[in-house]
């Protein structure tokens, strides 16, 4: 009896060290004493106990949220910057035996090159060209990591913390230029105006008559409203034979006198 029951503990002991499950997003770098066999999965894993080892890595897409750094921009100003890296591993074998933690390695080169980036960039730039630092950053990281079996998918700078008296001088700046910018359409809309105007006047000018249609118009409109007073322009056309009667008169009376 007693054979039997080692038996049926070497043989789960030799089931449980020696059966491995990987998941489709995983893969098993073997180590037989010591070497390197092969990559292997996802599925069923079969190893020899105590001579086989295997690591697991995943190759799902991993998310390493930079720390804050603080950055002297090469206008002098100090910021806090800091980003988000997006990456998977490609090459199994080589995120395992060339770096001893590659999720650690990829944190601390993402920070001396966000330093490095950021530093060499004057602060305007910093915050309106954020594509081109983010495109700078993901090639120097694909760079160094391509040798580490690990691909950079994205690099985004999430935040930019600015001084106080710094976001002060630029709420400043942007509240001139949005006053600038108001002035001008101002001026653009009163010289359109004016063009307009004179356009028209040179309109009825040339046709007396539009004049007395905008008359219409106007009368039209005005009766249309709830007023209570209203106002009836009337156009210096019909007082002219009263104002020509009244100098005919006056150039009499002038003459009469005279000869009196």
């Amino acid at each position: 009896m007693l054979p039997y029951v080692a038996i049926i503990i070497i043989l789960v002991f030799f089931l449980s060290t020696s059966i491995r499950v990987l998941n489709e997003y995983e893969r098993g770098v073997i180590f037989r004493l010591g070497r390197v066999i092969s990559a292997k999965g996802p599925g069923l894993i079969i190893l020899i106990p105590v001579i086989d080892k295997m690591v697991k890595v995943s190759l799902r897409l991993i998310v390493i949220d930079v720390d804050p750094q603080d950055v002297i921009t090469r206008d002098n100003v100090s910021v806090k910057v800091n980003a988000v890296i997006y990456f998977r591993v490609v090459d199994t074998v080589k995120a395992v035996v060339e770096v001893e933690n590659y999720q650690y390695a990829m944190t601390q080169l993402a920070q001396t090159t966000l330093r490095s980036i950021c530093g060499q960039a004057e602060l305007d730039e910093l915050l309106s060209a954020r594509e081109k630092i983010n495109s700078q950053l993901q090639e120097i990281l694909d760079a160094h990591t391509d040798q580490w079996g690990i691909k950079v998918a994205t690099v985004a700078l999430k935040h930019i913390d600015l001084p106080q008296e710094m976001q002060r001088a630029m709420a400043k700046q942007a509240e001139a230029e949005r006053e600038r910018r108001a002035k001008i359409i101002n001026a653009e809309g009163e010289q359109q105006a004016a063009a307009k105007l004179a356009e028209a006047a040179q309109i009825i000018e040339s046709h007396p008559m539009a004049l007395q249609l905008r008359y219409l118009q106007t009368m039209r409109e005005m009766s249309a409203e709830q007023n209570t007073t209203t106002i009836f322009p009337v156009p210096l056309d019909m007082f002219k034979p009263f104002l020509n009667l009244a100098n005919v008169i006056d150039k009499v009376a002038s003459k009469i006198k005279i000869e009196d």
